[in-house]
């Protein structure tokens, strides 16, 4: 645009002359700062401050970056250049910090304006992708739903038959049998809900490993330590379970010397989740999982970078973690 309005106001010798020695220089001179602050800015400044609504460090980091258009270009124009050309680009007056630094804001302005206004268009086209892609997964979620009804109806049925055929003879069984139904009914149907209370996602772990526990009776061994206030936090339904579900797939829960372990930590702000288990030779867990991947998948869409999941092996054991913030 600069080009073509030299163009428009001198016509095509004021156009070529940006060309010609040492405008060219010049121009070196103005657009390096120039698109090296819209990089910086487009790059680092607007993923730190802009997608985390930190507004006033964006606003110090503005400032900053005026000063730093302004001193690259003095080094360009009035350091180099003038080594080469013995000319200035400025007036003697005109060459203090103040009067540079301001003359220059404008063009440091432009830079931040540009790359500020594309940064935000993309975001808004990634976010409106995001949602869409959301909405799908939701209408396959409702449609598989909608499918199951029948089943489920009939098995919650047949267990409340079980229960009250046993629950004055055998109250034991009958009580497993209610803990069972209610853990069928929070997948089948509460968890269908993008986000849930954290107090039924860890009720909901805790009957998992209790019906494993019934399971393997003492050929178990699992550590679970959960520590912290559970309130009314609200995480993503059904990714605690992930973890949980691949730890007995592809983990080592038979051996006493080296039971697997899983701990949930609950903070002020976040959830943070760790699991450690001896690897099952017969698995083959090093490669990424299609559970991994969806799941890091709808994080990503939820939380966008606000989130860390993490796994890798060593050796022949497996570790995995998880850091979730809570839904405001």
């Amino acid at each position: 645009m600069d080009f073509y309005g030299d163009y428009v106001y001198n016509g095509l010798d004021g156009f070529l002359k940006n060309f010609k020695y040492p405008s060219n220089l010049r121009i070196l001179a103005l657009y390096i700062p120039f698109f090296s602050i819209y990089s910086l800015n487009y790059l680092l400044v607007c993923k730190q401050t802009l997608s985390k609504k930190k507004l006033f460090l964006f606003a110090i980091a503005v400032l900053g970056m005026t000063f730093v258009f302004a001193g690259l270009r003095y080094v360009f124009d009035e350091v180099i250049i003038y080594k080469i050309t013995g000319l200035h680009n400025y007036f003697d007056d005109s060459r203090n910090f103040i009067y540079y630094t301001f003359d220059n804001s404008y063009f440091a302005i432009k830079a931040i304006m540009f790359s500020t206004s594309l940064y935000l268009l993309f975001e808004y086209i990634e976010n409106k992708n995001k949602l869409h892609l959301l909405e799908i997964e939701q209408k396959k979620a409702e449609l598989s739903f909608l499918k199951s009804q029948l089943e489920p109806h009939f098995l919650f049925n047949t267990l409340n038959s079980f229960y009250t055929d046993l629950v004055d003879t055998q109250p034991k069984t009958a009580k497993d049998i209610y803990r069972l139904s209610e853990l069928l009914r929070y997948v089948t149907y509460e968890a269908q809900h993008d986000f849930m209370p954290l107090q039924k996602e860890i009720q909901f772990i805790e009957d998992y490993l209790y019906f494993y526990k019934k399971r393997y009776e003492d050929a178990l061994f699992l550590e679970f330590n959960l520590e912290g206030i559970i309130a009314d936090q609200q995480i993503p339904s059904l990714v605690l379970i992930h973890f949980v579900e691949n730890m007995f797939k592809h983990g080592v829960t038979y051996k006493k010397e080296t039971p697997a372990k899983l701990s949930i930590q609950i903070t002020q702000d976040h959830l943070i989740l760790t699991t450690h288990n001896e690897l099952s030779k017969a698995e083959k867990y090093t490669n990424t999982g299609i559970g991994k991947e969806n799941l890091d998948k709808r994080l990503k869409a939820i939380y966008n970078t606000g989130y860390e999941f993490t796994y890798q092996q060593k050796g022949t054991t497996y570790h995995a973690y998880l850091k979730l913030s809570f839904k405001k």
